[in-house]
């Protein structure tokens, strides 16, 4: 484990910078910096109230923040979150945020809102989708809010991907599922990663992200307390005494 910092990425495609955001006279979120470079999935661990879930929200602009986020170089706005999405930042929130009265196709298509009426590109993201979740093709005319939590959860990943994300995070993605589910999703995280794309996985099962990430970030009490790399951990242990810091 090393001091936060020291495993940077040289040349990131996202770069968070001294990044705080606080809910009324709460700072919840206290001078964070984290990266993440081109085909690099990076976990953000910590218990529950660290300030994970603030951390992607003030990246994407979602709540009032301080600091820099940079992306390919750019800085983005502190409070666009649709400028952060059209750019390619991309979250998929906790709990799914699909829309349960429509159909999983109609939940998809949403997603690719900014192609307006190009359906050969709408075709090539669902092309894309349906060889990530061979499931979500089999359920595109289903309500969506029929589906089992594993399936919306293929869902909400699916929609994220239909907009084309430069950096996908994540809040989240095992909440509530089965251990065999959980292990599918994080699975195609790893290999969206290993083509190229950045993510930002914030998971409270940490010995599954870590064995994806190439670096994970631990916060307590809002503050990024160490910088790992998860082949230098040896034990749940010595991870779990961070977390309390």
């Amino acid at each position: 484990m090393t001091p936060t910092g020291t495993l940077q990425v040289a040349d990131p495609v996202l770069d968070v910078r001294g990044l705080s955001a606080r809910y009324g006279h709460v700072e919840a979120l206290k001078s964070a910096d984290i990266s993440a470079g081109k085909g690099e999935l990076v976990a953000v661990l910590g218990p529950n109230g660290a300030g994970k879930s603030t951390l992607l929200r003030a990246i994407m602009g979602l709540i009032p923040n301080e600091g820099e986020v940079r992306f390919l170089g750019n800085s983005l706005p502190r409070r666009d979150p649709v400028g952060a999405a059209t750019k390619g930042v991309v979250l998929v929130p906790e709990g799914r945020g699909i829309f349960g009265p429509m159909t999983v196709l109609e939940n998809l298509e949403l997603g690719a809102y900014k192609i307006g009426g190009d359906r050969q590109e709408m075709e090539r993201r669902l092309t894309h989708v349906f060889e990530l979740f061979p499931r979500v093709k089999e359920r595109l005319k289903q309500v969506a809010g029929s589906m089992s939590g594993g399936e919306q959860q293929m869902v909400a990943v699916g929609r994220a991907m239909m907009a084309d994300p430069k950096v996908l995070l994540l809040d989240e993605p095992s909440l509530g599922l089965a251990p065999r589910v959980t292990g599918e999703i994080l699975e195609t995280l790893g290999t969206l990663s290993a083509s190229g794309l950045p993510v930002v996985l914030v998971e409270q099962k940490a010995p599954l992200a870590l064995k994806l990430a190439c670096r994970a970030y631990l916060l307590s009490l809002g503050r990024i307390v160490a910088t790992i790399n998860p082949r230098e951990v040896k034990s749940h242990d010595e991870l779990a005494q961070y977390y309390f810091a």
